[in-house]
């Protein structure tokens, strides 16, 4: 393959990494590389819900690709990807169409809404920059305007957090620090806010520990959050949420309902005539589609099996970073004609998840449990580790977190 041209579809977790990885490696004339996106930065999706309750400013969650990718060896172009022409290797964009030898498809994720009544059309989701700024804003709004009507109108003070996963439990830890600010700035008794997140399995974080799961729960009890588990939500109403427990429907006022509680692949890959599972594609061993051997997939797009269990791979940042790595070997391989190419495997350091800005959980270095102000301090070295993978010491100390102390 003389110079060929490699396209790299979406700067999430994987994409970018890809590209990164592949600056490295790649030789002047070895190839050509062309990474699409919608934005001109990459953001960190595992911190948008700290963006959303107005934790940290989004402008830290917000990484500009030229700072991390060298645009004089990657040609970056700006669009959204309408669809994916496999048997054509092209790519089609709203603004043009693009023409590859090597395909790597990183597109993300979109929210998953099951058909549930309304949800779409008023619920918050925390999907971006711009959706998590939107809430935020939303939150403020709400906050603002409870003592300027003649009419007070306690919808503007409940909060719905529909999800007990990890987007939502870590949403909810930031919203248990940021609504006392809240309730201090407007002059609002912090018992007048409601804070609800409905679940719909027995317990919040499922599949997690179960001594870490009570433990978070405990912390964000105390700091008032309400959990409603083993709860179906029915309808999204745009003052209110109906959820049904134990056969009874229960209906909630709110302004506020946000949704944490699925996503599925960008629905483009289903779209474009891949054979998919749930909306994914199930990858071969050396991350390529199973019918195209010029396309790879990773990050939410992927759908990789764990012989253990049975069950998929959660799509976490920790697995599409690793992902990148092989993903960039073995196009790297191809363009210089290999055929010898690597598999994937994911190696699971541990999970953490944020309980707010002072606690959290985790299951680390061969199952080991830890809470706290540890877990805290962990969730923020992962957090930097990944900023030095991606742009070195200049992009860590420009964006890294430090404070431990609050």
């Amino acid at each position: 393959m003389n110079n060929p041209h490699i396209v790299i579809l979406g700067a999430g977790y994987g994409g970018i990494m890809t590209t990164v990885n592949l600056q490295k490696s790649l030789g002047v004339n070895e190839a050509r590389v062309t990474l699409v996106n919608k934005h001109d930065y990459h953001y960190q999706a595992t911190w948008l819900h700290e963006t959303a309750a107005g934790t940290i400013h989004h402008d830290q969650t917000r990484i500009p690709i030229k700072d991390v990718v060298n645009m004089s060896k990657i040609n970056f172009v700006q669009d959204t990807v309408v669809a994916i022409k496999p048997d054509e290797k092209k790519v089609q964009l709203e603004n043009g169409e693009l023409e590859y030898d090597i395909l790597v498809i990183g597109l993300g994720f979109e929210a998953a809404t099951f058909g549930i009544p309304g949800l779409e059309e008023n619920a918050f989701m925390i999907g971006s920059i711009n959706s998590a700024r939107m809430l935020r804003e939303h939150l403020d709004y709400n906050f603002a305007m409870y003592h300027n009507e003649t009419e007070k109108n306690p919808a503007r003070l409940n909060i719905v957090v529909g999800g007990g996963g990890f987007t939502g439990i870590e949403f909810i830890g930031e919203l248990a620090n940021r609504v006392p600010q809240l309730c201090e700035e407007y002059d609002i008794d912090r018992d007048q806010v409601r804070i609800i997140n409905i679940e719909a399995a027995p317990s919040v974080l499922p599949g997690f520990d179960p001594d870490l799961v009570e433990y978070a729960m405990n912390s964000l009890e105390s700091r008032g959050i309400e959990f409603v588990t083993g709860a179906m939500l029915k309808e999204c109403k745009p003052d209110g949420i109906v959820y049904e427990k134990d056969g009874k429907q229960v209906e909630i006022p709110t302004l506020t309902t946000v949704w944490a509680a699925g996503v599925r692949a960008n629905s483009i890959v289903e779209a474009s005539g891949f054979t998919t599972n749930r909306g994914k594609i199930e990858v071969r061993g050396d991350m390529r589609a199973p019918e195209y051997d010029d396309v790879f997939v990773i990050g939410d797009c992927a759908l990789i099996m764990n012989p253990e269990t049975g069950r998929p791979y959660p799509p976490t940042a920790q697995i599409a970073i690793q992902e990148s790595k092989v993903v960039a070997h073995n196009v790297k391989a191809m363009a210089q004609g290999n055929t010898e190419l690597e598999d994937f495997t994911p190696n699971i350091l541990g999970t953490v998840a944020s309980l707010g800005h002072n606690d959290a959980i985790g299951v680390v270095m061969n199952n080991r449990k830890i809470f706290g102000w540890k877990a805290t301090v962990m969730k923020k070295i992962i957090d930097n580790r990944y900023l030095l993978k991606l742009g070195g010491l200049r992009l860590l100390f420009k964006k890294g977190k430090f404070k431990i102390f609050y």
